[in-house]
């Protein structure tokens, strides 16, 4: 690595950790240091859930599964209209209302306390397991490009973030996540910029080359449901877009955190529509890898990579000096702005949801301090999953699996407590439990050899969801009046 582009790379990374940090007050209160004192403008809450998305897994991932296969995990993306329509229109105004930053505190109050610490559960068990992707997926570049020990880069990484995340809170994060939004953007178009006008005979040889291999494939349209089809990866893309907006604590603490209404609403429109071109651009930079790299084979390396390892390998031989540095960086803040994003949320859950439920007449000091250990303790949680994460093939296609089977159906008791107000409790609970049946059927009946038709792990989190509402709603019908 040249000292330019270390150079670049300290002054990105080291900036951004620094002006997190320039968020500290020695005076804060708990809520503030979870909701900003509902300040902050639309434009930045709305890019801060625009970064939240554009994780490391994007920015790595989407290139690699473009390369070895298609767009079809883009349908993904397609969806998200959908769920912001709906976060807007009914999300947003639904959870302002609320007097909790906790995404759950509905819950309880219509199901019960068991209600709560369920989802909250679920909710903590998917964000670990997205931040181990997510520190995975940062290390990759630097033991590629400096050939730094993987696990020395996870471990120094997290302890950075978790830094200025508990020095400055949610606000300090949102902000940090608006500057590093607009350099993942920059970095992304500089790459695909390169990439289109390297080919012997422009950007257009990349595009027949990649139409002739049917590399700009969204998926067969056919019923099948034991594959990644269009149709599988659609359904799958507006259920967990809905959980998203809906139940997931990363974009129901940012609600809160604007300044008004329509500050709010706007910031989850912006911040999904704007996913949906962003996430473009890293298929695109996949397709062109592979079009480049049937342009120039010699320039593969020797022995094979995981397609994981494409764009940091390119990133490394191909780039030159300075450019090297900017991308590096790209990935460092996606990377950095969903870890942060997780670790704040994630504390926040555990003092809500949990530590105010054991201690309920704590003082503001010592909830500030719980946050601050709790994200400690998230952090290093995160580490240890990301070190088991490197015998993983694609960390797409581990992710999403992942995150199908921890969300646990929480949309779908959601959906029951907001929009069936005839449910009890025990209906709930019944519910819940087929939907976690159900999950767990899906998600190992290939491993196990269960009887019954194996369908794509991505649907284990559709049919759970859907199994909760209906059959929690059917039970109702067949009950009395609910009680107040």
């Amino acid at each position: 690595m040249h000292t330019l582009d270390l150079l670049i790379f300290i002054l990105f990374t080291g900036g951004i950790v620094l002006f997190g940090c320039s968020f500290f007050k020695k005076k804060v209160s708990s809520e503030e240091f979870t909701s900003a004192g509902r300040s902050l403008p639309g434009w930045v809450v709305g890019m801060s859930i625009f970064a939240t998305y554009v994780s490391s897994i994007s920015y790595l991932g989407y290139p690699g599964k473009a390369f070895a296969a298609d767009w079809n995990a883009y349908v993904f993306s397609l969806s998200i209209p959908i769920a912001s329509y709906f976060a807007a229109k009914y999300f947003v105004p639904f959870y302002r209302s609320q007097t909790s930053v906790s995404a759950y505190s509905f819950l309880e109050k219509r199901f019960g306390s068991w209600a709560r610490l369920y989802a909250s559960a679920c909710y903590l068990l998917t964000q670990i397991a997205r931040m181990g992707s997510i520190l995975y997926l940062l290390a990759l570049p630097m033991n590629i490009l400096m050939g730094w020990e993987i696990h020395t880069v996870i471990v120094v990484t997290s302890l950075a973030i978790i830094f200025y995340s508990m020095l400055g809170g949610i606000k300090a994060v949102i902000w940090t996540e608006a500057i590093q939004g607009f350099i993942l953007i920059g970095g992304a178009l500089v790459c695909l910029f390169i990439l289109l006008f390297s080919m012997p005979e422009g950007p257009a040889q990349t595009f027949s080359i990649a139409w002739e291999n049917n590399k700009f494939s969204l998926g067969e349209f056919s019923a099948d449901l034991t594959t990644s089809t269009f149709w599988v990866c659609m359904i799958y893309g507006i259920f967990t877009n809905l959980q998203n907006y809906g139940i997931d604590q990363n974009y129901v603490q940012r609600y809160h955190t604007a300044k008004n209404m329509k500050e709010a609403k706007f910031s989850a429109l912006f911040g999904g529509y704007l996913f949906i071109p962003v996430s473009a651009i890293f298929f695109l930079i996949g397709t062109a890898l592979y079009s480049y790299y049937q342009v120039y084979p010699e320039l593969m390396p020797a022995q094979e990579l995981k397609a994981d390892y494409i764009f940091p390998y390119f990133i490394v031989n191909q780039l030159p000096e300075g450019l090297r540095g900017l991308l590096i960086a790209s990935i460092f803040a996606a990377g950095m702005s969903t870890v942060a994003t997780s670790i704040t949320s994630s504390s926040t859950i555990l003092l809500t949801d949990y530590y105010k439920r054991i201690r309920k007449q704590g003082s503001d000091k010592e909830h500030l301090w719980v946050l601050k250990a709790s994200s400690l303790l998230v952090g290093v949680l995160g580490i240890w999953i990301a070190i088991g994460m490197l015998s993983v093939d694609s960390i797409i296609d581990a992710w999403w699996k992942l995150s199908s089977i921890f969300s646990g159906g929480m949309l779908g008791l959601f959906l029951l407590g907001y929009m069936a107000q005839k449910v009890h409790r025990i209906h709930a609970v019944i519910g819940v439990i087929c939907g976690v049946g159900v999950i767990g059927w899906i998600s190992l009946a290939g491993y196990l050899n269960l009887p019954g038709p194996h369908l794509h792990e991505y649907l284990s989190i559709v049919l759970g969801t859907i199994v909760i509402f209906f059959v929690g709603f059917a039970l109702s019908l067949l009950g009395g009046k609910p009680k107040k």
